[in-house]
C-alpha cells in the first residue's frame, strides 16, 4: 500500500491550534496591558478563554492519539524528553526567585540608604513561624507525593485500578488542602507584597509555587477522570507519568522554599 505506515513515528496532521494559541496569547497579553493602564479587562478575558480552549482541545487530541495507538514506544520517549525539558525550564524559573531572595537576604540594604547594610528581615517585618502552618503544609505536600507514588506503583507493577484511583483522589484532596491552608496563611500575614523587598520576594516565590500546586491539582484531576474512564495501562501511561513528575517537582520546590525562606530567611 502506498500509504502504509512502516515506522514507529507519529506524523501529525496540520493543526490550527498553534496559530490559534499564539493569537489568543497575544490578545490576552495585550488586553492585560490595557487593563493595567486602567482599561477594560474584556480583551484579556477573551484572550484567556481562547488560551483555555486551545489547551483543552489540543490536549484532547493528544489523548485521542494515545488511545488510538499513535503513541508508540518511540513516540512515548519523545514525549517524556519533552516534558523533562519543560520541568527543567520550570527549575530555572524558580531559580530566579531563589536568586533574588538570597541576594537581598545576604546583602540587605537599609531603606533609603543603599550604601548602608540593613537587616533581614527588614525592621518592622514579622515573618511566619515555620513550625506552625508552613510545617503542616510541608507534611501535606509530602503525603500527597507519597499518594501519587502509590498510585503509580499500583498501575505499573500491579495494574490495580482501584488503588490508582484512590491514590490520585488522595493526592488531589491533599493538594486542595494545601491551597486552602496557603490562602489562610496569606490572610494572616503581618506584611504585604508592597512596601518592602521581603514581602515582594516572599509572595512572588511562594505565590508562584501555589499557582503551580493549583496547576498540578488540575493535572492530577484530569488523570483521575481518565483513570475512571479506563485510560492508562502499565505499558502506556505517559500522561499520568508526566503528572506524577510535575507533582514531585512541586514537592521538591516547596522543600527548598520551606528551608530557605521560612526557616533560614526568617
Amino acid at each position: 500500500m502506498a500509504h502504509a505506515k512502516n515506522h514507529d513515528y507519529h506524523i501529525l496532521n496540520p493543526s490550527v491550534y498553534p496559530f490559534l494559541g499564539a493569537v489568543s496569547a497575544f490578545v490576552m497579553l495585550f488586553g492585560a496591558t490595557l487593563y493595567f493602564h486602567d482599561g477594560s479587562p474584556w480583551m484579556a478575558l477573551i484572550g484567556l478563554v481562547g488560551v483555555l480552549y486551545v489547551m483543552f482541545a489540543w490536549w484532547a487530541d493528544v489523548i485521542h492519539e494515545a488511545n488510538t495507538g499513535d503513541h508508540t514506544p518511540v513516540v512515548q520517549i519523545g514525549l517524556r524528553y519533552g516534558f523533562i525539558l519543560f520541568i527543567l525550564s520550570e527549575v530555572m524559573f524558580f531559580a530566579a526567585w531563589f536568586w533574588t531572595f538570597f541576594k537581598h537576604a545576604l546583602y540587605p540594604m537599609a531603606e533609603g540608604y543603599p550604601q548602608v547594610m540593613g537587616t533581614w528581615p527588614p525592621e518592622g517585618v514579622e515573618p511566619f513561624n515555620p513550625w506552625q502552618l508552613p510545617l503542616i503544609n510541608t507534611l501535606i505536600l509530602l503525603l500527597s507525593g507519597a499518594a501519587v507514588t502509590w498510585a503509580h506503583h499500583a498501575l505499573v507493577h500491579r495494574n490495580d485500578r482501584k488503588a490508582l484511583v484512590r491514590g490520585l483522589a488522595t493526592a488531589i484532596v491533599l493538594g486542595l488542602l494545601f491551597t486552602v491552608f496557603q490562602a489562610v496563611e496569606y490572610a494572616e500575614a503581618q506584611f504585604s507584597f508592597s512596601g518592602n523587598i521581603y514581602g515582594a520576594t516572599f509572595f512572588m516565590a511562594t505565590g508562584f509555587h501555589g499557582f503551580h500546586v493549583i496547576i498540578g491539582t488540575i493535572f492530577l484531576t484530569v488523570c483521575l477522570i481518565r483513570a475512571l474512564k479506563g485510560d492508562f495501562t502499565p505499558e502506556q501511561h505517559v500522561g499520568f507519568e508526566a503528572a506524577a513528575w510535575y507533582w514531585h517537582f512541586v514537592d521538591v520546590v516547596w522543600l527548598f522554599l520551606f528551608g530557605a525562606i521560612y526557616i533560614w530567611g526568617s
